[in-house]
């Protein structure tokens, strides 16, 4: 067929015929051959000698819902625990807006400029659409995350705190067994997630931040007593004067609390994250509350009876997810639901009916 661009009237300009008959799909493709999957020996022996990539992937099999991500990971949490333990957990708490991620990033880079190797692990909140982290710490702490002796790792809670609390707690075995001496476990300062990081640490540190209106709104009890120091945080610029007077009016309330379990007299300590002043001074207190609870012997047996409550946290999370998962039970959950709705049963009735229900089902 001869193109009309080839006319003579269109000079230098030619079109190929081409080439006929190629076929559709590349002769010289070759599919690529399946990755074997990993077993729990490959994800031990990378942990062991430090790979950070592989403690990623294993951190994810963690934190993974599947039947066989979850049979792995118990296998590599079995074979980190002998090389896990030897680490000074400090769990880091504060409401919204007291600067945790500047200040954990300011105070990571000062330890891992000492030799340490810090982990920090963050239980996150998260969007219950996508069901991703909704801080994203890494993006905060840049400089950090770029430490070769640091690893960052955001948990996104997905609506289930006690289950990423739990998986948490396993993930700081798996990190202890990578090398890393030092464990952060930041929370989100809005709740529960404060008693589930307590249950998992050795010093608990209360951040506040001083300016910001009313500041006896920051003496709550609840969390006042879980905490080992508080540090007050953005003493800086005008808020110098005003950090000075918190943390007076918080030595002062602190005083008013019973003696700590410990023995130990919780103290407060005032730094700026973004100016670098006072973090040497807060992470002197806790070496100085981890030297006088392994002097009483109080260190050991806190840590004893946080592995004794997550063995009962476990049970109650498995237990959970046996129930609401047991497919005799999906549909009379929703008839139960009904009839609540319609007045025509009382919620503690259709309770004890359905863990009935369930329990006759467990025997069969």
């Amino acid at each position: 067929m001869l193109h009309p661009e080839n006319d003579s009237q269109y000079a230098g300009l030619t079109v190929n015929a081409g080439v006929e008959g190629q076929p559709i799909v590349n002769p010289y493709f070759r599919p690529a051959m399946r990755k074997p999957r990993e077993n729990a020996d490959y994800y031990i022996a990378g942990i062991l000698r430090g790979d950070k990539p592989i403690l990623a992937k294993a951190v994810t099999l963690v934190e993974s819902n599947l039947v066989s991500d979850q049979q792995i990971a118990q296998k590599v949490i079995e074979g980190c625990l002998p090389y896990s333990g030897k680490s000074i957990r400090v769990g880091v708490t504060g409401v919204p807006g007291a600067g945790k991620s500047t200040f954990i990033e300011a105070l990571g880079n000062d330890l891992c400029k000492k030799g340490r190797k810090l982990a920090v692990l963050a239980i996150d909140p998260s969007s219950e659409r996508s069901r991703g982290s909704i801080l994203g710490d890494k993006t905060r702490m840049q400089e950090l995350s770029a430490n070769k002796d640091a690893f960052i790792r955001p948990s996104p809670s997905a609506g289930s705190l006690g289950g990423v609390a739990r998986k948490t707690r396993e993930t700081i075995v798996l990190c202890e067994a990578a090398g890393y001496d030092t464990i952060l476990v930041e929370t989100v300062g809005v709740g529960q997630s404060e008693t589930a990081a307590h249950s998992m640490v050795d010093f608990f540190l209360l951040l506040q931040v001083t300016g910001t209106g009313d500041e006896l709104q920051g003496i709550k009890r609840g969390i006042m007593e879980m905490a080992d120091g508080i540090a007050i945080n953005k003493c800086d610029g005008n808020n110098v004067e005003k950090a000075s007077v918190a943390k007076t009016q918080f030595q002062n309330a602190l005083a008013l609390f019973p003696p700590t379990e410990s023995g130990w007299k919780p103290y407060v300590t005032t730094c700026s994250a973004v100016e670098n002043t006072g973090i040497e001074e807060t992470w002197k207190m806790v070496e100085d509350y981890i030297a006088f609870a392994k002097q009483n012997h109080f260190f050991d047996i806190n840590r004893t009876r946080q592995s004794k409550y997550w063995m009962h946290e476990t049970i109650t999370q498995y237990l959970l997810d046996s129930f609401y998962h047991n497919p005799v039970l999906t549909d009379e959950i929703e008839k139960a639901e009904q009839r609540i709705l319609d007045n025509k049963e009382s919620s503690f009735i259709a309770a004890h009916k359905l863990i009935q229900l369930y329990a006759d089902n467990q025997h069969k």
